[in-house]
């Protein structure tokens, strides 16, 4: 695990920038493509925003990414809640991107069935090899969850590499999330989080003591990958080893 640490929220949000743009470059090399798994909420919407503004996007060949999405709410794409819909309007349709680029839950179906589906599209993605994305970005709740891995959930104790279906009591309504164990395959894991709402919960995640049911972004420890944090001053604050 490396922790990169910043003195504001731009410089995270260009930090992660670079980042993103190198390890795909890297990928394309190495195997011809990329694939990524993106996070939602505004945090990432900064840094698509950024990643299709003119000072990135001619950095990278866009054709050759494949964009996957590692949790989504259980709302039509239509929605203003859909991750999906967030990054259409902040980084896919800017980029200009084929369809036949982008993976997007299916959430006109039962969440079982959208969460079965896209573990089956992330499968024929991969053709039969183990599915390992290439990257896989993640946010931090105050709550400690990251993707869809809230407290308290039947996921979090699920051993399967693939998607599954969520149901939050307190907010009764459903989402869709990869499981740890998938994402735990991924090449890379790269965590944005800023601001000081956050030092708290990543103090939890980082340098508590495992306790998965309250902070399930401790199950989050790539199986044979790398795994970064972008943090901010603010958020690393509670660090006592930063």
């Amino acid at each position: 695990m490396k922790i990169n640490l910043f003195n504001s929220e731009d410089e995270v949000l260009e930090g992660l920038a670079n980042y993103f743009v190198a390890t795909a470059k890297k990928s394309i090399e190495d195997h011809g493509q990329f694939s990524v798994a993106l996070s939602g909420g505004n945090s990432p919407k900064k840094l698509y925003e950024l990643l299709a503004s003119d000072k990135f996007k001619g950095q990278l060949d866009w054709k050759k990414v494949h964009f996957f999405f590692g949790d989504e709410r259980y709302v039509p794409h239509n929605d203003p809640q859909s991750n999906y819909l967030m990054a259409k309007k902040a980084l896919l349709e800017p980029l200009g991107l084929s369809y036949r680029q982008i993976f997007p839950v299916n959430t006109s179906v039962s969440p079982d069935e959208a969460a079965a589906r896209y573990t089956n599209d992330i499968t024929l993605y991969f053709a039969g090899f183990d599915p390992r994305f290439d990257l896989v970005l993640l946010g931090l709740g105050d709550n400690s969850h990251t993707a869809s891995l809230f407290p308290y959930t039947s996921v979090l104790t699920d051993k399967t590499a693939s998607a599954k279906a969520v149901f939050l009591n307190d907010q009764q309504v459903y989402r869709i999330t990869l499981t740890a164990p998938l994402i735990n395959k991924a090449h890379h894991i790269a965590y944005l989080v800023y601001g000081a709402g956050k030092a708290e919960a990543v103090h939890h995640v980082i340098e508590d003591k495992k306790d998965i049911e309250n902070y399930p972004a401790q199950l989050i420890k790539p199986d044979d990958g790398d795994l970064q944090w972008f943090l901010d001053h603010d958020a690393a604050s509670m660090l006592t080893n930063k």
